[in-house]
């Protein structure tokens, strides 16, 4: 089936860096991609904090051939500055979030040399008291489903990042109830067509009810079963895009 989920963030291009995906206390991280990258999707995991673990999405526009620079610099400023604004003892989460957002996209504008549009949703994780605080830079919205099966998008909190360069978004925070599963899909699963330009795409309704159906057994488990989803809608193993999905489990 081409699914690849090894405990390493996707290589993206030839210069993202593969990490390990952080260990967590009642809780479990994991992303699958298929095949051979295609454009410029990027996640990534970092613990910042004995409580917090930060990830993120991100999706360059263009192919991987001409944006492995602009990539691999937002890459260095989702750890550098992650692991900088998140480790003090007493941060606030959303304050360091907004922070961060902003740095990604002066990032991305400075290793582009202009603009370059990259959609992208970072999420900081404290496991604590289980609650995510969110910036979505008008990334396809994640889907939270909580332990009674009810699903709710996290929908686009400011602009893709690499538009303007003083742009701010937003940080929110949401609970993860025991028994939760955050899930995020690139837009190479939604916009996913059977072999026809003519058709209707997989679409993100189609990711909620595999997302409300799913018997959840792990956080690995519910991103290949999305991605076996777009695969089998779209009647050919995708080969155009990049194709990922990306699961937050808080266990029950």
């Amino acid at each position: 089936m081409g699914l690849f989920s090894k405990k390493e963030a996707a290589p993206a291009t030839g210069e993202s860096v593969p990490v390990a995906v952080p260990t967590m206390t009642n809780a479990a991280i994991a992303a699958v991609y298929y095949g051979t990258p295609q454009g410029g999707d990027l996640y990534d995991f970092v613990r910042v904090r004995s409580n917090l673990v930060l990830f993120g999405m991100l999706d360059v526009a263009g192919r991987h051939e001409e944006n492995a620079g602009i990539v691999s610099a937002a890459q260095q400023t989702f750890r550098q500055a992650g692991a900088q604004l998140f480790a003090e003892e007493d941060v606030n989460e959303a304050e360091a979030m907004i922070e961060l957002s902003l740095r990604l996209n002066r990032s991305v504008m400075e290793a582009a040399n202009g603009v370059r549009s990259c959609p992208a949703f970072v999420g900081c994780y404290n496991e604590t008291i289980g609650t995510l605080t969110y910036s979505n830079a008008g990334h396809t919205p994640a889907l939270l489903r909580d332990q009674s099966g009810e699903v709710t998008r996290m929908p686009a909190t400011g602009l893709p990042f690499g538009l303007f360069s003083h742009v701010t978004h937003d940080a929110v925070t949401a609970a993860l109830p025991p028994g939760a599963a955050l899930a995020l899909v690139s837009r190479g699963v939604t916009e996913g067509r059977c072999n026809d330009e003519e058709s209707s795409e997989f679409g993100l309704e189609r990711v909620e009810e595999i997302l409300k159906a799913a018997n959840i057994s792990s956080a690995e488990q519910l991103a290949t079963t999305i991605l076996a989803g777009v695969e089998h809608f779209m009647c050919v193993p995708p080969a155009l895009n990049d194709v990922t999905a990306l699961v937050l489990l808080r266990e029950g």
